[in-house]
């Protein structure tokens, strides 16, 4: 939209079915967002509308609610469905407080996608091979391009926590810092257009792809999340001795209920569960435990007043507003249920039968169809929709060949 309309308060309308659009660009049938495929009504967060510091001509990019034209929040929406979570927890005068993490690979152009992506070259004139996991100095081949991210995000009210180089080659992690998870889902949103923005400047590649190389760790988006008291601003999950309360137990407890229904949420892709099968650091189950990276849900050492639950199964691929809502709305379902999580494991550990998660797009999606605790807290409308569009997806991925089909398979009897 130019400026002008937008200043002088035009109204953007949008197809409803662009909200079911498919990775692909197409859509599925028209009785999943209504037979006349209506519109609907963009209506801008005044809060996220910024000028875009990278680029050349005056730009900006406006965070937007997608609105019935009744006025209401549409049920297809993900930023609308985060905020009727974030209402439910405000109505028991709590609110939750999340931080996520997001991991992500910069590589060179790859014009070729039969080709693996590979590292670009740096300031040194060569490529990474692998073996700057944690150095002070990973970045610095790549110095120009990561300046104007940290300036990028300053531009955009952006604040980092810390940065750092990954384990994977040329994989980094920012830890964006803690707040409001409308907020902070906005926030991650940004923060990944902006990198692959930036990115392109520098004729470079950012990739959010759950698992883009083969024998290399994939990229999560870990999410922390802890409740404080609207009246007092405590957290909730410590009591007055600084010892864990009822309410830590049974968000727990929800969190384990909803995590295999609410995989395809966290897991959205068929790439997804290349990271989930090869579980290190990534894992695939709804084990709790204190400071155990096996578990999926981790409650990392702290002071009792950031006592959190962190869930690590989503991955970078994921949806940040689902993802987000996805991972509170089960939480909070175990407190209102009283829900009583499983024993705490430690050290090395078989995950029980009842505690596995799907492992591939196809189960979990099938677990989601039979999920009447997905129609409970997300609707009808939302959760038929959503499998509709990842079915299609599914569909067109079996609809290829694949490199390991004709190299292994052709000549098998």
């Amino acid at each position: 939209m130019t400026a002008e309309g937008f200043l002088e308060g035009r109204r953007l309308q949008m197809a409803r079915g662009v909200l079911l659009q498919c990775i692909m660009g197409g859509y599925p049938p028209a009785r999943f967002y209504g037979s006349d495929d209506g519109d609907l009504a963009l209506v801008a967060e005044p809060s996220m509308i910024h000028p875009l510091p990278w680029s050349d001509e005056p730009r900006a990019l406006a965070i937007c609610d997608a609105d019935e034209l009744s006025g209401e929040s549409s049920n297809l929406s993900t930023r609308g469905q985060l905020k009727k979570v974030i209402a439910r927890y405000a109505a028991r005068g709590l609110a939750p407080v999340v931080a996520t993490e997001l991991e992500f690979f910069v590589f060179a152009p790859n014009t070729d996608p039969t080709q693996p992506f590979r590292p670009p070259v740096g300031l040194d004139g060569r490529r990474e091979d692998g073996q700057s996991a944690f150095s002070v100095s990973s970045n610095n081949g790549l110095r120009p391009f990561f300046s104007e991210v940290y300036k990028c995000m300053a531009a955009l009210g952006l604040p980092r926590d810390t940065f750092m180089h990954e384990m994977g080659v040329s994989q980094f992690e920012i830890n964006l810092l803690h707040g409001d998870p409308l907020l902070l889902a906005d926030q991650t949103f940004l923060f990944k257009h902006l990198l692959k923005e930036v990115a392109l400047k520098h004729g470079l590649s950012v990739v959010c792809m759950a698992k883009p190389l083969a024998h290399t760790p994939g990229s999560s988006m870990h999410i922390h999340q802890s409740i404080v008291e609207i009246a007092t601003g405590n957290n909730v999950f410590s009591d007055e001795n600084d010892q864990p309360t009822a309410m830590f137990r049974h968000f727990i407890g929800g969190q384990q209920a909803g995590m295999a229904d609410f995989t395809a949420l966290f897991a959205p892709n068929v790439n997804s569960y290349q990271r989930l099968c090869h579980p290190y650091a990534s894992p695939n189950n709804a084990c709790w435990s204190h400071d155990n990276r096996a578990a999926g849900l981790r409650i990392p050492a702290s002071s009792p007043v950031a006592r959190r639950v962190e869930n690590r199964l989503p991955g970078a691929d994921a949806n940040p507003y689902l993802a987000i809502a996805a991972s509170l709305a089960a939480g909070l379902h175990g407190i209102e249920h009283e829900l009583e999580p499983s024993a705490a494991i430690q050290g090395e550990f078989e995950v029980p039968d009842n505690l596995s998660l799907p492992c591939t797009l196809h189960a979990a999606l099938e677990r989601l169809k039979r999920s009447q605790l997905a129609r409970e807290l997300f609707g009808q409308e939302f959760i038929e929709g959503y499998i509709a569009s990842k079915t299609m997806e599914l569909t067109s991925f079996f609809d290829e060949i694949t490199p390991w089909e004709r190299r292994v398979l052709a000549a098998q009897a």
